[in-house]
C-alpha cells in the first residue's frame, strides 16, 4: 500500500461500533495496523467486535470502552481511555446514530430530542472533547457521519434529517476553525447501506447486494468503511470541511418520453 493511504501505527475511536458500518470501520482500521478503540452504549457487544479484532492476525489492536455519546462525562472518560492505552488519538469517527419512523404530528418532544441528542449533540460531545486533545498532540482527523436525509430531506424522519443536516453545517465550520490546529473534519453522507439494522428492519442483507454492479441504490458497510480510512491518511490531505455523499446511483429529474 502506498504510504499516503496508510493508517498504521495510527489510533481511532469508532463510536456506534458494536455493528454495522462501525463494526466493519473499525476492523477495517485494524486491519491496517491502527490501533482502534470500540465503543457504544453495550459493552457485551463491543466486548464482542474486540475481542473479534485481538483474537485474528489483524496487526492493529482494540479495546472496547462503553459510552452513550449523549453524556459528556461519558465521552471524557472514552478519551481518556484511549489516549492512556494507545498513548494518543489520531481520527475520531463520530459514526453512533439513532432513528425512528414517524410523520412530524406524530414525534414527541421526548422522541425529537432524543434522535437530535444522539446525532448532533453526541457528535458536538465527541468532537469537542477529541478537538481537545488533538490540540494539545500533533493534530488529526475527524470524520462525522451525516446521510442523505440530511442533505436532501426524509420525510417520516425529519427529526433524524434535521439533526444530520446540523452535522453537515458543524462539519463545515469546524473544519475552518479547527484547520490552523492542524485538525482536519469532514463528512460521510451515506444513502440506503446493508447494515444488520436494515435487513432486521426491512429483510434486505448485504448478502443480496451486488457489488459488481454500477447501476443499484443499496451499499454494503465495507465501501463506507473504505471512505472513512481514506478520509483518515494523507490521500485525502487536500479534503478539509467536506460532506462525501456516497449512496450509488444519483437521483435525477428524468426528461419525459417524447
Amino acid at each position: 500500500m502506498l504510504e499516503q493511504y496508510s493508517v498504521e501505527g495510527k489510533t481511532a475511536i469508532v463510536t456506534g461500533s458494536s455493528q454495522g458500518i462501525g463494526e466493519v470501520t473499525a476492523k477495517r482500521f485494524a486491519d491496517g495496523g491502527a490501533d482502534v478503540v470500540v465503543t457504544s452504549r453495550s459493552q457485551e457487544k463491543i466486548d464482542e467486535v474486540a475481542a473479534d479484532i485481538n483474537d485474528s492476525d489483524r496487526p492493529g489492536e482494540a479495546i472496547a470502552v462503553e459510552c452513550d455519546v449523549r453524556d459528556r462525562d461519558a465521552v471524557e472518560a472514552l478519551v481518556d481511555a484511549t489516549v492512556e492505552e494507545f498513548g494518543g488519538l489520531d481520527t475520531m469517527v463520530n459514526n453512533a446514530g439513532a432513528s425512528f419512523m414517524a410523520g412530524f404530528d406524530d414525534i414527541s418532544e421526548n422522541g425529537w430530542k432524543t434522535i437530535v441528542d444522539i446525532n448532533l449533540h453526541g457528535t458536538f460531545h465527541c468532537s469537542q472533547v477529541a478537538g481537545q486533545r488533538m490540540q494539545d498532540g500533533d493534530g488529526g482527523t475527524i470524520i462525522n457521519f451525516a446521510s442523505v436525509a440530511g442533505t436532501d430531506g426524509s420525510p417520516y424522519m425529519s427529526h433524524y434529517g434535521a439533526a444530520k443536516a446540523g452535522v453537515v453545517n458543524l462539519t463545515r465550520t469546524l473544519a475552518y476553525e479547527y484547520a490552523d490546529h492542524g485538525i482536519r473534519v469532514n463528512c460521510i453522507a451515506p444513502g440506503f447501506v446493508a447494515t444488520p439494522g436494515v435487513a432486521s428492519q426491512m429483510g434486505v442483507s448485504a448478502d443480496e447486494v451486488d457489488r459488481s454492479e454500477v447501476k443499484r441504490r443499496m451499499g454494503v458497510s465495507e465501501e463506507i468503511a473504505d471512505i472513512v480510512q481514506f478520509l483518515a491518511t494523507e490521500a485525502s490531505s487536500y479534503i478539509v470541511g467536506e460532506t462525501i455523499t456516497a449512496k450509488g446511483l444519483p437521483s435525477i429529474e428524468e426528461s419525459p418520453d417524447v
